[in-house]
């Protein structure tokens, strides 16, 4: 499979399209349908089906970490265990934290921000049920890795992004990828901005996940929430938050009711960098949670 995607890349360059502008949906959209689905019997299988030329000592990390999300229930479809095989968790972090690429804990990934760990990566994903058509919106880029989970399950994945320079050094990540024959990360689309406003030109989206904390929901991404849609968001004060499953569903008279449920049912709270603002400060304010 990955040598036929190699083989596409080269097709691509050579009728004079760049992989790179597949990042911005300048092509037909890779269909996630046409992933290949790694062979889970055994660990060494696994790391057979995924080809040769990968780090197999990554493979490794990677299969005993998902037995341990699994046994934590912190997902329990087959599509977002699919997910997280398919995505080299290895990419996202910085090299000097590439011992620990699958370690339980949260990852330093500069400009004061972290990658969350794949327990808490993979509880968010299952909790919002994203399917193939989904319009999913993230809020937070970071390093790349939690859209990158999210590209191997929708066709359309935005994220947004507000620091600068971390934006542009994922949106290189991602070209890199891209370009090596990663073809699903070019329904990735990446912005920087300010992410409490969401991306309202390409919305309403049927799902939003938002990695950072805030003690209220924006109104903004409440708006930009499709009906029937369900957004993932950590609210509540610093170092202290609750992880939110809120659902927005119409009746049949067209009201709309907004529903909010603990992800984790008060068994624990979570902590995220703080909802920051594109002038400096944080978002902070009075809200309905």
């Amino acid at each position: 499979m990955k040598k036929f995607l190699h083989l596409c890349v080269a097709l691509l360059l050579l009728a004079g399209i760049t992989p790179t502008a597949l990042c911005f949906g300048e092509v037909t959209p890779f269909d996630v349908a046409t992933l290949p689905t790694p062979d889970t019997k055994s660990k060494n299988s696994f790391i057979e089906s995924m080809g040769p030329g990968k780090d197999r000592a990554m493979l490794a990390l990677r299969y005993d970490r998902l037995q341990a999300v699994k046994h934590n229930k912190d997902l329990t479809e087959d599509k977002e265990a699919k997910a997280f095989l398919l995505t080299a968790r290895e990419s996202f972090v910085l090299p000097r934290n590439l011992p620990r690429a699958y370690d339980h804990a949260f990852l330093d990934i500069g400009y004061g921000v972290t990658i969350s760990g794949p327990h808490l990566v993979m509880r968010m994903t299952s909790a919002l049920d994203v399917q193939p058509e989904d319009k999913v919106l993230e809020v937070g880029t970071g390093s790349g890795y939690q859209s990158a989970i999210l590209a191997h399950l929708s066709n359309h994945v935005y994220s947004v992004e507000i620091i600068e320079p971390l934006h542009e050094r994922t949106k290189g990540l991602y070209k890199k990828l891209v370009e090596a024959g990663d073809l699903e990360y070019q329904n990735v689309h990446l912005k920087s901005g300010d992410g409490y406003y969401g991306w309202e030109e390409n919305g309403p989206f049927n799902k939003i996940i938002v990695t950072c904390a805030i003690d209220h929901i924006p109104p903004s991404l409440l708006k930009q929430l499709a009906p029937n849609g369900v957004m993932v968001i950590p609210v509540g004060p610093p170092g202290k938050q609750t992880l939110l499953k809120v659902q927005k569903e119409v009746d049949a008279e067209g009201k709309v009711v907004i529903s909010r449920k603990d992800v984790y049912n008060g068994r624990r709270s979570v902590s995220f960098v703080p909802f920051t603002k594109e002038k400096g400060g944080t978002w902070s304010g009075k809200g309905n949670h």
